[in-house]
C-alpha cells in the first residue's frame, strides 16, 4: 500500500501546480500576440468606461454635497433702514441656532462686490446714489440645509420687520440632483451591458483555445487526466485576460481624467468651486483588477463547462 504524502507536501506539490499551470496560461497567450492584445484592448475598453463612471460619480457626489451644504439664503434689508437697525438684524440672526453662519455687506460692500463680478459695474458710477441694498447672506445649519427645511427658514426670515425680499436658489440644485439620478441609472445600465459583454468576450476567447487544443484535450483525457487538470488552465487564461484587462483600463480612465480635468476645473471655478478631479484611489483600482479577474474567470468556466464535456475520446 502506498504510503500518504504529509499535508504539507501535498500542499507544496498543488501549489506548483498551480504555479506552472498558471504560467503556461500566460504562455499561451503570448504565442497568439496580436490575437491576445486585441482581445485585452477590447476587454480593456469596456471595463474602462463603468470605471469611469464609477469615477466621475465619485467626484460628481463630492460637488453636489458641497453645493447642498451651501444652500445659502440671501437677505435683502430695507433701503430706508438705517446702520444701527441692520446691525440689529445682523445680531438677531447670529443668535438663532438654525443658522451656522451670518455674513454681512454694506450697500458700499454690495455696490463693490457688484462692480467686480458684473460687466454692467461700470455704468453704476454715472448714477447719483447707490442704487443697491444691504444684504446678509445666511448659512443654515447641516439641520436646515434641506430643500424643504430651507424653504421653511426663508420664510421665517423673510417675516423679519428689516427684510424686504428673502431669495432662496434650489431649483437648479434640484433639478441637478434629478439629471444626477437619471445619469446615475443609465450609466448602471451600460455597465450592466459592458460587464455582461466583457464576461461574452472572454468565454469566447476560451471556446477558440479550447478548439485549437481539441486533440491535445482528448489525449489528456485517454490517458486519465482529470476534469480539473485538464480545466484549470484555460481558468488560469481567463483570470489573465482579466488582470491585463483592467490594468489597460486603469490607464485608459486616468488619461481620461487628465484630459477632462481642464474643462471641469473651468466649470466649476464659475461655481467659485475649487474641487478637482480625483481618479482610481488605491483601493478602488484593487476592488476593479479584483472584480475584472473575476469576470475573466466567470466567462472562462461558463466557456470550459460547456465546451470540455462535448470532447470526448472515442
Amino acid at each position: 500500500m502506498k504510503a500518504k504524502l504529509p499535508f504539507s507536501q501535498r500542499l507544496k506539490s498543488g501549489l506548483q501546480q498551480h504555479l506552472r499551470q498558471a504560467l503556461s496560461s500566460l504562455g499561451e497567450l503570448w504565442r497568439t500576440p496580436m490575437t491576445s492584445l486585441m482581445t485585452m484592448l477590447v476587454l480593456g475598453f469596456s471595463l474602462s468606461l463603468p470605471a469611469l463612471l464609477m469615477v466621475l460619480s465619485n467626484n460628481a457626489a463630492k460637488v453636489e454635497a458641497q453645493w447642498q451644504s451651501a444652500a445659502e439664503i440671501s437677505l435683502f434689508l430695507r433701503l430706508d433702514s438705517n446702520e444701527t437697525r441692520r446691525q440689529s438684524v445682523v445680531t438677531q440672526l447670529r443668535s438663532m441656532p438654525e443658522i451656522l453662519e451670518v455674513h454681512y455687506l454694506s450697500p458700499d460692500e454690495a455696490l463693490a462686490e457688484f462692480q467686480s463680478h458684473s460687466q454692467f459695474g461700470e455704468a453704476l458710477k454715472y448714477l447719483d446714489s447707490n442704487p443697491l441694498p444691504a444684504v446678509v447672506r445666511v448659512l443654515p445649519s447641516s439641520r436646515y440645509s434641506e430643500a424643504d427645511a430651507a424653504r421653511d427658514l426663508r420664510d421665517k426670515l423673510a417675516q423679519l420687520p428689516e427684510v424686504a425680499m428673502a431669495r432662496l436658489d434650489l431649483d437648479w440644485l434640484q433639478r441637478l440632483q434629478a439629471l444626477g439620478q437619471v445619469g446615475r441609472q443609465s450609466g448602471s445600465a451600460l455597465a450592466a451591458l459592458l460587464i455582461l459583454a466583457v464576461v461574452l468576450i472572454t468565454g469566447n476567447t476560451i471556446r477558440l483555445a479550447i478548439m485549437q487544443r481539441f486533440h491535445e484535450i482528448k489525449v489528456m483525457k485517454l490517458v486519465g487526466a482529470t476534469e480539473a487538470f485538464i480545466r484549470r488552465p484555460f481558468l488560469y487564461g481567463g483570470i489573465w485576460l482579466g488582470l491585463l484587462a483592467a490594468l489597460i483600463a486603469m490607464v485608459l480612465v486616468n488619461a481620461m481624467l487628465i484630459w477632462l480635468d481642464g474643462a471641469v476645473a473651468q466649470l466649476l471655478s464659475l461655481y467659485r468651486s475649487q474641487i478637482r478631479l480625483e481618479g482610481l484611489s488605491g483601493s478602488q483600482s484593487g476592488l476593479l483588477i479584483l472584480f475584472a479577474c473575476g469576470l475573466g474567470w466567470l466567462g472562462a468556466w461558463l466557456s470550459v463547462r460547456r465546451h470540455l464535456r462535448a470532447i470526448e475520446p472515442r
